[in-house]
């Protein structure tokens, strides 16, 4: 049994085949992690208790000729930004170093529902503010693939244990690219559906506007599987959508030929690198496989990194205003009067990036700068979500970069904020309209760093973007 390369259709077949239990797998899921944990950084917390006893349940279902599920035995990680009952989620932070929630996230109750088993919590960007996931209170993740390079953020190390094989699957949360550019930088698939279409029930905010949860896994169709499971409509939160959620897994042998891409022209203005090499094959590939390539313009392209993180910050000012040491948080124990309290476990639980955030949140909310800014920045964004609308009047898909550069290495752009912010110049404008988007492998540079390729279709069209995916993967997109 190599759990660093099962995936869920052979841990299936081998639980059906009594080839292992899933309390064997789970067993030796919990080893390998904690034995490669040390070299990444990517867990927070093993959860052998949960993890064991679910795995029981599995075990206890099949012996009784019961159906436990699509995800019977699979071992899955869960981004510490969402919350687990019973189980610490810090959201990478010294505030919440010792928060246990009291209940569990909707995508995790999902999860355990179909028979997952729930291994650990994984490392992030604080608070999910972060694209290298170096903004830990915990220290950084590094990239499984190239150690001395970061695994991108926020979702870095859920990314990371998919890479290294210490997990299955897992989930992350995605606000402007932290699903799909880790996903690009650590070699797997990871998706980010429509907004609404998976609940954020138990996700801790971010910019709650924006804000997604999504999977990452080995292949297309684990990460197919793993979104059917956890979509559809969640009466805990009022903005998941009533969308019925089709079978993701029948698109994923339907035919490409015919399908009309779009190739973005903004996306590709002085991209001269191996990135960009390697989407370009990419693209012949699908090309070769019957679908038509296409320029499409998407002129406010230019305005989104702006827009992105004046609306994400103002978001975030306002959403973290509740970690005040009053009720679930650390609190500074030399606070005399509540000002201080305020101000001091603030002051020492957030980090650099959040700090920053907040700030420059709090500022283009305040008065005299409201309308110059934020409500600027949404009527941006505005023009972005029609500049999509128009794209996909024209066609059935875009296909993008996901990252200007492959993985970089640790603490290369700390230094330069703006040059970090930059990084995310291809999946916030996604993020802003709210359609789906995923990366999928798309081979590596020459130094063995993977690149990614960004499928992104309307909304509600992930059936079309998985179609895509899976002809792509088959096709040997990922080792191009």
């Amino acid at each position: 049994m190599n759990v660093a390369s099962l995936t869920i259709s052979q841990i299936r077949d081998g639980l059906r085949a009594k080839s292992f239990s899933a309390s064997e797998l789970a067993a030796e899921a919990l080893r390998l992690a904690a034995a490669e944990n040390p070299k990444t950084n990517a867990y927070l917390l093993l959860s052998d208790e949960r993890a064991l006893s679910a795995a029981a349940r599995v075990d206890q279902q099949l012996a009784a000729g019961q159906d436990p599920g699509p995800l019977a035995g699979v071992p899955v990680a869960v981004k510490d930004v969402i919350v687990t009952k019973g189980l610490r989620t810090t959201c990478a932070s010294r505030l919440l170093e010792n928060f246990i929630p009291p209940y569990d996230a909707t995508a995790v109750q999902r999860l355990e529902q179909a028979g997952a088993v729930i291994l650990g919590k994984t490392n992030c960007d604080e608070f999910a503010m972060g694209s290298s996931n170096e903004n830990s209170a915990f220290g950084p993740v590094r990239n499984p693939v190239a150690p001395d390079r970061v695994p991108g953020g926020s979702s870095g190390g859920s990314a990371a244990v998919v890479a290294q094989g210490t997990a299955v699957a897992s989930l992350g949360s995605d606000t402007g690219g932290s699903i799909r550019q880790p996903a690009s930088f650590c070699g797997v698939v990871g998706v980010t559906p429509t907004y609404g279409r998976v609940s954020r029930y138990g996700l801790v905010a971010f910019a709650s506007s924006l804000d997604h949860i999504g999977p990452f896994a080995r292949n297309v169709h684990d990460a197919a599987l793993m979104l059917n499971v956890i979509a559809g409509r969640d009466p805990m939160d009022s903005t998941s959508a009533l969308a019925p959620v089709p079978d993701y897994r029948a698109a994923l042998q339907q035919d490409v030929r015919g399908m009309k891409i779009g190739i973005p022209r903004e996306y590709f203005e002085g991209l001269r690198n191996e990135t960009a090499d390697q989407i370009r094959k990419g693209l012949d590939l699908l090309r070769a496989q019957g679908c038509e390539i296409v320029d499409v313009s998407l002129p406010h392209t230019s305005y989104a990194i702006a827009a992105y993180y004046i609306i994400c910050t103002a978001e975030a000012s306002s959403n973290l205003a509740r970690f005040d040491g009053v009720r679930y948080t650390f609190r500074a124990p030399e606070a005399k009067t509540m000002l201080d309290m305020y101000n001091l476990t603030r002051g020492q639980g957030f980090g650099a990036e959040c700090k920053r955030r907040i700030m420059l949140g709090t500022y283009v909310l305040s008065a005299g700068y409201y309308d110059a800014y934020y409500l600027k920045a949404q009527r941006v964004r505005s023009l972005i979500a029609r500049d999509f609308q128009q794209a996909f009047s024209q066609v059935d898909a875009l296909i993008t970069p996901v990252s200007p550069f492959p993985a970089f290495k640790l603490s290369e752009k700390l230094a330069d904020p703006m040059e970090m912010y930059l990084s995310d110049i291809y999946t916030i404008t996604g993020s802003l309209a709210g359609i789906p988007c995923m990366s999928v492998p798309c081979g590596a540079t020459s130094e063995g760093l993977p690149v990614g390729m960004q499928i992104l279709t309307r909304h509600f069209d992930e059936p079309g973007m998985f179609r895509l995916a899976s002809s792509f993967e088959r096709a040997g997109g990922s080792t191009l």
